[in-house]
């Protein structure tokens, strides 16, 4: 089993991509294969609605020269996907939102690769904003037929300064549990 992790932090090692890495911590003590890739800060361009992914029908978006398509091809193949982002003015980056338009019409048009695929989300904000961006990034999960893992709260955490979110006890066991819950369920449906 796989569970690809996207940062959409422009900040590689901020507290969005450490957040992920407290999930993928346990997903791996549980046997399960993790990459963590990072989105934000690239050059990814928002989905212009061409209609050339559906008629080339190979899983990629052909309407774009940048960096998303090989993002793309590692989600197509994970089991699980973990979002991240920051909360910026109360929503998701840019990068985000441009992969979720793009992997929702790519999606669509090539037979509708996330079904029953796991989802979840995980979200840093300096204070505020978090319900937004955990909502945004779960109605994509919604859409696209996933399956959304919870945690004994919501997958966030308020931290600033990269780092602070070693300091949120409550955000880390929170983080933890959303890798427990992930791994539980991967290996439920994989049982068949």
């Amino acid at each position: 089993m796989l569970v690809v992790a996207l940062n959409g932090s422009p900040k590689p090692n901020g507290n969005t991509a450490q957040s992920l890495k407290i999930v993928l911590q346990e997903l791996e003590k549980e046997g399960i294969q993790t990459e963590l890739l990072q989105l934000g800060g690239k050059p990814i361009f928002g989905c212009k609605v061409c209609g050339k992914c559906a008629q080339s029908k190979d899983r990629s978006c052909p309407g774009h020269d940048d960096e998303l398509n090989p993002i793309l091809q590692r989600v197509f193949e994970a089991d699980g996907i973990l979002i991240g982002s920051p909360s910026y003015f109360s929503n998701m980056t840019p990068e985000v939102k441009a992969f979720i338009d793009r992997c929702g019409i790519v999606n669509g048009a090539n037979g509708r690769l996330l079904t029953r695929k796991v989802g979840a989300t995980v979200v840093a904000a300096r204070r505020a904003g978090t319900n937004f961006v955990f909502s945004s990034i779960n109605l994509f999960f919604g859409i696209t037929e996933m399956i959304t893992v919870g945690s004994s709260y919501w997958n966030m955490t308020l931290a600033h300064k990269p780092g602070n979110v070693q300091q949120d006890e409550e955000g880390i066991r929170t983080f933890q549990t959303l890798g427990k819950n992930m791994a539980w369920l991967l290996k439920k449906i994989n049982q068949e």
